[in-house]
């Protein structure tokens, strides 16, 4: 079997912990992990069609434990199935977990706070949570919530389009030629750039305790970001009370 992360479980969401020596939270790259194979799924699908790609998930899970050290959880827009397939991972062996959906979520506030305290709330301390797809501003919430780190695959995703993501805003470089005559696998570059600095935004935040001031700030950034703090606000904040740095 490999060896599957070591993590140093922090106090809770929001405040500095660790995954193999390195600060959380941190940036995966897809080529460096080994991921198990899933049964993936769009967001908003029938219910048993979500249930038989949770299931089918499992089993791949089951079958790849020993050459893999992340899991993905299914279930779509069903927060149960999204417990009950984190708890069979859990129990399968595996605490590195890819929430799916990741793209859908962001546009759906509601449901992302729902989906990620819930798993957060049902997890072992052991396991940690790795948001697949993420635009930049979005990281200092994601964080503040509990993800612990993001996979580098919106970079590529962006660059593709000709979007520049910067910390508080994506730039369509078609219409906003900020940097001109740039290539491809620059424009990723800059993006992987841009939330590597992010990163370092959210641990320093987290070291002076005032996390909460950074994700006020960006929540600005998109009314979906405004709205999942103000949704968290105000349907978790017993969470937030006993695990994260309210000030």
């Amino acid at each position: 079997m490999i060896k599957k992360f070591e993590i140093k479980s922090h106090d809770g969401p929001g405040r500095v912990g660790k995954i193999d020596g390195q600060l959380t939270p941190k940036i995966f790259f897809r080529n460096e992990l080994k991921i198990a194979p899933s049964e993936g799924s769009a967001y908003n699908i029938d219910r048993e069609i979500a249930e038989f790609n949770v299931n089918e998930t499992l089993r791949l899970a089951r079958e790849h434990v020993n050459d893999a050290e992340i899991a993905v959880i299914q279930g779509s827009k069903y927060i149960d199935l999204r417990i009950e397939c984190l708890k069979q991972l859990e129990e399968i062996g595996y605490n590195g977990f890819i929430i799916a959906n990741g793209d859908a979520l962001l546009t759906n506030p509601k449901e992302l706070v729902e989906i990620i305290v819930s798993l957060k709330k049902e997890a072992k301390k052991s396991s940690y949570f790795i948001f697949p797809f993420t635009e930049i501003s979005f990281m200092p919430i994601l964080s503040y919530m509990g993800i612990d780190g993001f996979l580098a695959d919106s970079a590529n995703y962006y660059s593709h389009l000709n979007v520049l993501q910067t910390p508080t805003k994506a730039y369509d470089l078609n219409a906003y030629p900020i940097y001109e005559n740039i290539s491809q696998n620059e424009l990723e570059d800059k993006n992987i750039e841009n939330m590597e600095f992010v990163i370092k935004e959210i641990h320093a935040h987290m070291k002076n305790k005032s996390l909460r001031n950074l994700v006020e700030e960006r929540s600005g950034t998109t009314p979906q970001n405004i709205s999942a703090l103000k949704i968290l606000d105000k349907t978790q904040m017993d969470y937030l009370l006993e695990y994260t740095q309210l000030f």
